[in-house]
């Protein structure tokens, strides 16, 4: 016969058996909370690197504490992962997971006719209309007039000129002025100060008429800008192009167009592969296509600043879609934690007033 005190043991000990023990579900939650913590981090450093992105050096230092939240998350997923599931079963997952990727984009490659469907703004040359880290869809062209721009006709020898090697010139809007025989240049203007025509050449540096130029003429002049802590300048600007006797303002109706740089051009060597700029406008040459390109947020032309317009073979698409900011998470990983320059201000368009 069993004692009251065994009885109890007796009783407790089939009830544990039944379900299952504290001591065993304690470890499960531990498991389940853990990573919030680097959660939270990696959310709170990327929001203050995103209003923290026009100051250089704490944008440096909370890119760089965003990306080693990031792969610790990562790593403490896979860990978790494998202690739970089992090693084998977490490289089925990812091999799964890298094939469904690969076939979502070979889709989309085919379904946007591109080898590139989908991109990253790295820069803020498209402000206001793209912000640096939007993702892009991009549609490939196979006609050009999917790309909406004014077309220009344009001669064997004028297209020659432009794509020769003395050419493009530089020729970039400023704004300058004289001390003594000194001259002194910049792109912000001030009251007492010039706008002119800016080649930079090997025999020396010169200021033009702010409308010159062959075989486009540049006319230059002011345009208002908007600075991010709220207050307003002005800088030297590129108000209209002429060619042929046709004159060519900026439209913010003009497509968007995703182009591949040469190894020539200065977006090359500071390392844009890509550009995404607006179509400003097209010279056909006997049906080769050449698209003038530049950015909302920049002064000039991209020509402007020597880099050769891309033939329509160059041209990998058009921008269909964006999603805002959802691209800073490949900026982090590729090592890209500074704002580049001109993130600091947004030109205020005729268009938007």
């Amino acid at each position: 016969m069993l004692s009251k005190k065994k009885k109890a043991d007796y009783k407790d000990a089939k009830a544990g058996g039944n379900r299952p023990s504290q001591a065993a579900e304690k470890p499960s939650k531990k498991q389940g909370i853990k990573l919030l913590p680097f959660y939270i981090a990696f959310f709170i450093s990327i929001a203050l690197y995103l209003v923290f992105s026009g100051y250089e050096y704490l944008s440096i230092i909370l890119g760089l504490l965003s990306f080693i939240f990031l792969v610790l998350i990562i790593g403490l997923e896979l860990e978790q992962s494998v202690r739970e599931e089992g090693s084998k079963k977490v490289v089925i997952e990812i091999f799964g997971t890298i094939i469904v990727v690969a076939v979502i984009w070979l889709a989309l490659m085919y379904g946007l006719n591109t080898r590139y469907p989908i991109n990253v703004v790295p820069s803020c040359s498209m402000l206001p209309y793209l912000h640096r880290g939007d993702i892009i869809a991009i549609s490939g062209i196979s006609n050009i007039k999917q790309i909406k721009a004014p077309m220009v006709n344009v001669t064997k020898s004028e297209i020659g000129y432009i794509m020769s090697q003395g050419y493009p010139d530089s020729l970039s809007c400023v704004a300058y002025k004289y001390s003594g025989t000194q001259l002194e240049v910049s792109q912000y203007y001030e009251e007492g100060w010039a706008i002119g025509l800016y080649k930079e050449g090997s025999s020396g540096d010169e200021i033009l008429n702010n409308t010159s130029g062959y075989p486009i003429s540049y006319n230059c002049g002011v345009r208002s800008i908007r600075y991010n802590n709220g207050t307003e300048g002005e800088e030297a600007y590129l108000e209209s192009i002429r060619i042929n006797n046709k004159t060519i303002k900026g439209d913010a109706n003009n497509s968007v167009v995703v182009y591949q740089t040469e190894p020539s051009d200065l977006f090359y060597k500071e390392g844009d592969s890509f550009i995404v700029h607006r179509a400003y406008a097209i010279l056909n040459q006997s049906g080769n296509y050449y698209i003038l390109t530049k950015g909302d947020n920049n002064p000039g032309l991209d020509m402007q600043y020597d880099n050769y317009p891309p033939n329509s073979s160059e041209v990998e698409g058009k921008v269909v879609g964006v999603a805002p900011y959802l691209g800073y998470l490949k900026l982090l990983i590729s090592g890209k934690f500074t704002a580049p320059a001109g993130c600091n201000s947004t030109i205020i368009h005729s268009w938007e007033s």
